[in-house]
Order: structure tokens, then sequence, then C-alpha cells
């Protein structure tokens, strides 16, 4: 059996997911994210490369190390959502399905958070499920690449 490769990236202060803000953005850790994203990558056939970076650069890196090793991207670029013109860029150039994912629903949160550069670059965008929202993307994405696979 073939696994698609999916790179899931998560940006700044994801890393303190579980201590940061629990009310928001609740109390499983990176780790537990990183578990679940493995276990669904299992049952969906993909192999999940799971990173994060407080760097726009090294997240900007390993977009560009794993172009020609991965079939599609879900990312929670966090904070570099408002902000990244150069990760917008870094996903347009790596020419794969890209899915965004936030924990908290940005739409209902400071005004600032409304905007994001990743959105106009993403096959599609889940806010608001959580943690669940890197399940619902990652079945999302295995749907996209068996479309692709099937063409």
């Amino acid at each position: 059996m073939s696994f698609a490769s999916v790179l899931v990236l998560n940006g700044p202060n994801l890393n303190l997911l579980g201590t940061r803000e629990p009310a928001i953005y609740g109390a499983e850790t990176l780790d537990d994210v990183a578990a679940l994203c493995r276990t669904a990558g299992e049952r969906l056939n993909l192999s999940i490369d799971f990173r994060q970076s407080n760097a726009e650069h090294q997240l900007i890196d390993w977009l560009h190390a794993a172009r020609t090793d991965i079939d599609g991207v879900v990312i929670n670029p966090a904070a570099y959502t408002h902000t990244s013109v150069a990760i917008a860029d870094a996903l347009t150039a790596i020419e794969k399905p890209v899915i965004e994912v936030h924990i908290s629903n940005v739409h209902r949160r400071e005004a600032f958070r409304h905007h994001s550069y990743v959105s106009a670059v993403a096959e599609a965008i889940i806010v608001g499920c959580g943690t669940q929202g890197y399940v619902l993307a990652l079945e999302r994405m295995a749907t996209l690449l068996d479309r692709k696979a099937a063409r």
C-alpha cells in the first residue's frame, strides 16, 4: 500500500499548547496533536511529517526542502497567518494542495485575526474545531490526493 506524504506545519507559540490560554486553545499539548495526526494518518494511508517552529524562516525552509518529497501541506501558521506574505509565497511555490487550520475560531476574535495571507492559497480552511481541525484537514487532504491520483 502506498502512503501519500503530508507535511503538517505549526507556527509560533503552538509549542505552548496545553498551557497557553487553555480557555481558547484547550488543554491538549502539541505532542497530543502530533499523536492525533499520526493516528489519523495511519487510518487515511498518509505519512505524516509533523513539525513546529517559532521562526518564520524555518517554516519556509521546511516547505522549500520538502517540495519534491511531499504530496500536501496542512498548516497552522498561527500568528504568521496575519503577517506573512513570505509563507504564503512559499506555499504557492511548492505547488501542492494546502489546507489551513486554526484551533480557535479566528473570526470570533480580534479584528486583526480576521485576515489571512495563507487562505488565498489554501484549498480549504478549517477554523474553530479545536485540535479536531487537524484530523478534518487530513481527511480532506486524503480526499484531494485520492482525486488527484484517480486522474
